[in-house]
């Protein structure tokens, strides 16, 4: 099943597809008894799948003239992977690590589906890194990695978009990474069941302007979901609707000569095998 949510006029509406179908949908004022996204996954059970045949019973959504919204509106804890693809690694000079690289972002960064990232006027150094997102879908500390995919709800795209200059001030990378209108999220979160098993074997391609600037698999991953979600919630619990954002491959601008920025008029596209595409024009502050 694939989730997303909307705007018109307004007001905030969820949409879902059963796979291979359209969409169809209600506004959240017609369905109080669900609440938003973030509620029918927090109540868990039969809840999501409740919310899902309530929004197919609904009209149907034609996406062309509506404001797409980040599929979660406010994650209590969006937990970022660095240098998860070795190949990202190499190129940017650093030393592989043994145990996964761990930033944050905050919601306020976040952006839906076709709005622009915005490229502040502090800086200039404005750089793509397309990902994987992992959807938590059942709480959890300690959890083992043998039961860690049971904790998963679904699956979405993500671009960390990063400001290198404001990255690399400090040792610790939160600062470049959360500035607001950075961080796209959605189009929709597609549930686990319509993944292979950890999202394995999907193909992650970031477009700018067209031409392919990243492309890899998830094979790629250093460390895979049910390891990030074992390592994280070691020492954090793990909440319904936490987003766990996966690392990005090579071919980052900052790695390039002379430097690939993204500027006002790009546009940038992240997609993966069954998960659709994320498109965002650049725009500056």
């Amino acid at each position: 099943m694939k989730f997303a949510r909307f705007a018109k006029d307004g007001r905030v509406g969820l949409a879902a597809a059963a796979k291979g179908e359209n969409f169809h949908g209600r506004f959240l004022t017609d369905i109080p008894e669900f609440g938003d996204l973030s509620d029918a996954i927090a109540a868990g059970g039969v809840v999501p799948a409740s919310l899902a045949e309530c929004l197919l019973q609904g009209e149907p959504v034609d996406f062309e003239g509506l404001d797409h919204l980040p599929p979660l509106t406010s994650p209590g804890k969006i937990v970022c992977i660095g240098l998860n693809y070795r190949d990202h690694t190499n190129e940017t000079g650093s030393v592989q690590p043994d145990y996964p690289v761990i930033f944050s972002r905050f919601a306020s960064s976040l952006i839906g589906h076709r709005k622009p990232i915005v490229r502040p006027k502090v800086s200039r150094n404005l750089d793509y890194e397309g990902e994987i997102v992992v959807v938590i879908g059942k709480g959890g500390r300690a959890v083992p990695k043998a039961s860690a995919l049971d904790h998963v709800f679904g699956y979405s795209l993500f671009n960390d978009a990063t400001l290198r200059d404001y990255q690399m001030r400090t040792t610790q990378w939160t600062i470049g990474k959360n500035f607001d209108g950075t961080g796209s999220f959605g189009p929709y979160i597609v549930t686990a069941d319509e993944l292979p098993v950890g999202a394995k074997g999907l193909k992650l391609q970031t477009l700018l302007n067209g031409e392919i600037v990243q492309e890899s698999s998830t094979n790629e991953m250093i460390f895979d979901v049910a390891t990030l979600i074992e390592t994280v919630s070691e020492v954090m619990t793990l909440s319904p609707g936490d987003l766990i954002v996966s690392g990005t491959p090579a071919g980052i601008g900052m790695a390039r000569t002379p430097p690939l920025w993204m500027k006002p008029g790009d546009i940038c596209v992240v997609t993966a095998d069954g998960l659709g595409s994320l498109t965002n024009p650049i725009t500056d502050e």
